[in-house]
């Protein structure tokens, strides 16, 4: 398996980011929007660099785990198995369902996929 860097580089930048929304944001835009838009544009780079995916199989793959989130959310899946009161498991995972989530997961794949497709002239997967 060979390591893509520049596509790894971006998806830690962008984990930094989320760091940071979770720890000191408090409002109602950038966090509960912007936050799942680039965390699902990290799993994207993140597939990107360190799987031979390509931009569909990876956007597949960031939206699906997106997707199954909310899904473990509507479910109360974090109370299920005894981490509802968990506050880390609820910045990971969140602890409401919301369509406007699973709208903000492909907007988030489609611009993550718009970045790829306009870097392919200089390549993330950079030699």
């Amino acid at each position: 398996m060979r390591i893509r860097f520049g596509y790894l580089a971006l998806a830690i930048a962008l984990f930094a980011v989320e760091v940071v929304i979770a720890l000191f944001v408090r409002d109602a835009l950038v966090r509960p929007y912007m936050g799942d838009v680039l965390a699902t544009a990290m799993v994207y780079f993140g597939l990107r660099g360190v799987t031979p995916l390509g931009r569909i199989g990876a956007a597949a793959g960031a939206f699906g785990l997106g997707a199954v989130v909310e899904i473990g959310q509507a479910l109360h899946i974090l109370d299920l198995v005894g981490l509802g009161a968990s506050r880390w498991a609820r910045v990971v995972f969140g602890g409401v369902f919301d369509f406007k989530d699973l709208a903000c997961y492909a907007i988030g794949v489609a611009l993550a996929m718009a970045v790829d497709r306009r870097q392919q002239s200089e390549p993330f997967a950079a030699r």
